[in-house]
């Protein structure tokens, strides 16, 4: 039997996951930039801490995750999401015993058992940020403004959206009058929009089924809706993006699909991919602490669908040219090439040498088909002369150096190569 990765799991192989890496490194310097610190979270939690910060009437908590029962028979769930652990982390360390906000990011593997498509997965990944404590617009608008910085460093451009979901004092108004008028018209719904309208109604609204959309068109909007209070936040998260210079669009049908939101929910939309277009998405989620045990504590943070990310990114071309690849030639020289080898890893450059008994020319051929953009010769020549021939795969040249030479020329090549 040949074996192949589960339906929906994917490897990830070079040079594709050099760029992974890229994505990654980028993100955290960024986060770390802003004040965040990572926390690494379990890929396993009890099911319990999904259900009840998700939402049991959740098409995640329903449907899509990998939940099963230990030898203790306690049920345990591979992490869908990584913001219900967050808050349980939070409660259960007394994080915020040390002031606040508490400022976090993560990012890693989730899971959740849907119909795998295009830059969808059954195992995806993600980053994100957490702001724990603070009920302040400022927090909402400086988590939207990290994760625009992030998309626009990596050369995206992405369209944000924004709403307001509103809150205990004024959603459920809004949730009566929207659940009257989707009862009457309930006969043109998809099968999963008339579950959704007594379970979870809110949710209709992210529907992706076009007769559905067509007749939330004349469903009641949420806006008119909102309190003084809630009206009042997203007023000044707006006027702080707009101070910052940054375009949003406000979509009063923008709702995620997580039951802890509350107040500002946002999207950062590419419209090329799709309807599965959302690179990044986020929100304020205030009673998530309180829901996990803790005590009252306002929150926002956003999450970064990797996938998505890297399939909005040019395709890879290879990109530039780097290290060292030591051609040895014959036995002599091969056992000098391994010591040489050992010293210019020492210096951060990247370098290999031939472990298959290459010809000199089939050495030649790797280290280009590798991307390398020097040739570091050893052969008969260079060791009785006592010197190194350094060619550069790029301009074409080669030049003869010293021990010293060869070193300080190597030593002077960026100490990072491309992730090989």
């Amino acid at each position: 039997m040949r074996w192949k990765a589960p339906k929906g799991m994917m490897d990830v192989l070079p040079p594709e996951s050099e760029r992974w890496r890229e994505v990654v490194e980028k993100g955290v310097l960024l986060f770390r930039a802003y004040g965040y610190r990572e926390i690494i979270l379990p890929v396993l939690e009890y099911t319990e801490v999904f259900a009840r910060g998700i939402g049991e009437g959740t098409d995640i908590v329903r449907k899509e995750m990998f939940s099963f029962l230990d030898k203790g028979g306690r049920s345990l769930t591979l992490r869908p999401e990584a913001t219900a652990g967050v808050a349980r982390a939070f409660v259960e360390h007394h994080l915020g015993k040390s002031g606040l906000p508490v400022k976090l990011y993560y990012w890693g593997p989730m899971f959740r058992h849907e119909r795998p498509q295009a830059g969808r997965y059954r195992q995806f990944h993600q980053m994100g940020v957490e702001l724990l404590g603070s009920p302040h617009p400022s927090a909402d608008a400086e988590v939207i403004l990290l994760c625009r910085e992030f998309l626009i460093g990596l050369g995206l451009s992405a369209k944000l959206v924004l709403n307001s979901v509103g809150d205990d004092a004024c959603r459920p108004a809004y949730l009566r009058d929207l659940r009257s008028f989707l009862e009457e018209r309930t006969r043109e719904l998809c099968a999963d929009c008339r579950r959704r309208a007594e379970e979870n109604t809110l949710r209709v609204l992210d529907c992706k089924d076009e007769r559905c959309r067509d007749v939330l068109r004349e469903a009641p909007g949420l806006e008119a809706y909102l309190c003084s209070g809630c009206r009042d936040h997203y007023r000044k998260v707006e006027e702080l993006l707009k101070e910052a210079g940054v375009d949003f669009v406000r979509e009063e049908r923008l709702v995620r699909g997580l039951d802890y939101y509350t107040r500002t929910v946002f999207e950062f939309q590419d419209p090329e991919l799709g309807a599965q277009n959302a690179l990044a998405a986020g929100g304020r989620y205030d009673h998530l602490v309180e829901e996990m045990g803790g005590e009252p504590t306002p929150a926002v943070g956003f999450s970064i669908g990797l996938e998505r990310v890297l399939k909005a990114l040019p395709p890879v071309d290879g990109g530039e040219r780097d290290g060292v690849y030591v051609v040895a030639i014959g036995d002599d020289a091969r056992r000098k090439a391994f010591s040489v080898a050992f010293k210019i890893r020492a210096l951060g450059v990247r370098c290999d040498l031939d472990h298959m008994d290459r010809s000199p020319k089939a050495q030649m051929r790797e280290a280009d088909r590798q991307g390398y953009r020097y040739c570091l010769i050893l052969g008969e020549e260079e060791l009785t002369g006592g010197y190194y021939s350094l060619r550069d795969l790029v301009e074409g040249t080669q030049e003869r150096l010293g021990e010293d030479g060869w070193l300080e020329r190597i030593g002077g090549l960026p100490a990072r190569g491309n992730g090989g």
